[in-house]
């Protein structure tokens, strides 16, 4: 298939692929006899992968290493699950850092009576040196 009907099937953006590709993360098969990269059912799994780790927010490092370890069957998965529960990680303190985020917006809505920005409570308080 072209790079069109890979980005198609895949949902990703042909930009995207070839970004994928100089990264070394997704490589063409062969070239078509008018020169133009042609892409099999490989790729398109090798890139609703890279699609799917990235919305789980792997970095490109992180998905250029397990695809290392998905290209390598016989190994037993502990890197695999490794990976995975470090990007858990990750995300559960994403969630608490929003959290707090969330709470002190919350309470600077609180602050502002309206009027004018010069009396701005929020304004003032975002001013103040302590976090």
């Amino acid at each position: 298939m072209s790079i069109g009907q890979l980005a198609k099937a895949s949902g990703v953006q042909a930009v995207t692929i070839r970004y994928y590709e100089k990264q070394g993360l997704l490589a063409p098969q062969r070239r078509a006899v008018n020169g133009y990269r042609e892409y099999g059912k490989a790729q398109l799994r090798r890139l609703t992968f890279i699609r799917r780790c990235r919305r789980l927010g792997f970095s490109l490092d992180d998905i250029r290493a397990l695809l290392g370890l998905a290209d390598q069957q016989a190994l037993p998965c502990h890197q695999i699950d490794a990976r995975i529960e470090a990007q858990l990680a990750e995300v559960r303190k994403r969630q608490r850092d929003l959290a707090v985020m969330e709470e002190e917006l919350q309470r600077l809505t609180h602050c502002c009576a309206g009027g004018v920005v010069a009396q701005c409570r929020i304004v003032e308080t975002l001013s103040e040196g302590e976090e």
